[in-house]
């Protein structure tokens, strides 16, 4: 019967442990939610703004028609001769791609939620080998023209400036045949001498000057034989992506500069332009984001999967000065003791909204540790044993957060932090003699 009962006392307990997993559940539900609207925020703003930009060029292309005649059988099984006429172009892409700029990040604010933006001041030079248009017979080639393509041209700020071969042109919108991978704009070069064949002397050298506006990321296409981006900002947290790392990068707290050069040989970058402007097909392409450096709701995410070790710790240690101090405490005063401290994710969650995630973590923790004294002091009958509870609570709080802000060290400091608490308990417990404490408990 006394094992019995030290049993029914633990079950009771362990129940009471999976009963909070429903609190816990519904605080993470929350975060993901508010994870969500922070999401549609960002929506919002590139909707009304601009948003990730993608830049693809400049490439050269020259539109070509082409009639051929082709034998065709009619209903009634005759044969005959008709003259198709079909369409395609040529694309040519740069010997050398230089790209660079400066993006000028700012914010715009959605309700609680931030969203970064930037203007991106970009320079770009193209240089284009004399490449040769091929004769084939019935085809005629068309006027040639240089195409940008820009993710979401609403970013535009003012008119481009471009010169093509030291002598100013003015770029239109449509990007041409480059519209089937992107949108953009394009500039008509000079006509052909012979439509036939020959070999585009224009457009050699393209320089171009414009400001773009985006929302969070800025990806370039490596289109040419060989590439060099170098971008910078006085953003101090970017987050580099895409298919291809910077080769050189600095950052510090008054911002970041990259480089990036990338060969041809090295990317199928140029295979997949031509594949999506047939097919849908994915570009590799280099990537720069600017971050939120401190996510509050990973952050708040991360601390709620500790709850229930939280709620579990708390419990072993009240169960333990039940039975070795002879005290006795209601289920009713364990379950609130467990939501009080499931009560502190949601503190830290809403506050974190408003102030700095520490500043929001050291308020909830002072505030739901103050209240387990409080209430503890009543419930253990001492204060001392009360307030040594909540200094056990502090350092338990001071282990979470050390978790979160270090975060390739969280597994390592889980690990420490479980085997020292089972060897705490341990070493408490080894000499007590569990048979006697089960016949004591009414």
């Amino acid at each position: 019967m006394t094992s019995l009962k030290l049993v029914l006392r633990f079950a009771i307990v362990g129940g009471l442990i999976l009963l909070l997993l429903v609190p816990l559940m519904l605080i993470r539900g929350t975060i993901h939610d508010r994870e969500r609207y922070r999401d549609e925020a960002m929506q919002r703003v590139a909707q009304s703004r601009a948003g990730a930009q993608t830049l693809i060029g400049p490439v050269r292309i020259v539109p070509w028609t082409e009639q051929r005649q082709v034998e065709v059988v009619d209903a009634r099984g005759a044969h005959k001769n008709e003259i198709q006429i079909g369409k395609g172009f040529e694309l040519q892409l740069p010997q050398r791609l230089r790209v660079g700029g400066q993006m000028r990040p700012d914010e715009r604010r959605v309700g609680l939620f931030r969203v970064p933006v930037y203007s991106w001041h970009a320079q770009l030079q193209a240089e284009f080998a004399d490449e040769p248009y091929r004769p084939v017979e019935g085809r005629t080639y068309g006027q040639p023209y240089l195409a940008l393509g820009i993710a979401d041209v609403r970013g535009l700020v003012g008119t481009p400036n471009l010169r093509v071969d030291g002598q100013a042109m003015r770029m239109q919108p449509g990007a041409g045949a480059l519209d089937a991978a992107s949108r953009g704009l394009h500039a008509r070069l000079q006509p052909l001498a012979d439509t036939r064949q020959g070999v585009i002397v224009t457009g050699r050298k393209v320089e171009l000057e414009f400001v773009l506006d985006g929302t969070r990321s800025l990806s370039v296409v490596p289109v040419g034989d060989d590439t060099r981006v170098a971008i910078s900002s006085p953003w101090p947290h970017p987050l580099f992506g895409g298919s291809f790392l910077p080769n050189r990068r600095t950052v510090d707290d008054g911002g970041f500069k990259a480089e990036w050069a990338v060969s041809s040989l090295a990317s199928a970058a140029q295979a997949q332009l031509r594949q999506a402007l047939v097919a849908p097909a994915e570009i590799e392409a280099l990537q720069v984001a600017l971050v939120d450096p401190v996510d509050v709701y990973t952050q708040a995410d991360r601390a709620s999967k500790y709850g229930i070790l939280f709620v579990l710790l708390t419990f072993v240690g009240l169960v333990l000065l039940e039975l070795i101090k002879r005290l006795r405490i209601h289920p009713l005063q364990y379950l609130l003791v467990g939501l009080a401290l499931a009560i502190f994710f949601l503190l830290l969650l809403s506050l974190s909204e408003h102030i700095a995630f520490w500043q929001a973590y050291l308020v909830s923790a002072a505030a739901c540790i103050g209240l387990q004294a409080f209430y503890l002091s009543g419930v253990l009958h001492s204060g001392r044993r009360a307030a040594a509870f909540a200094t056990l609570l502090t350092a338990l709080y001071g282990v979470l957060y050390g978790l979160l802000v270090s975060e390739n060290n969280a597994l390592l400091m889980g690990s420490l932090l479980l085997f020292g608490i089972l060897a705490a308990i341990m070493w408490v417990t080894r000499k007590v003699d569990w048979y006697d404490v089960g016949s004591s408990l009414r």
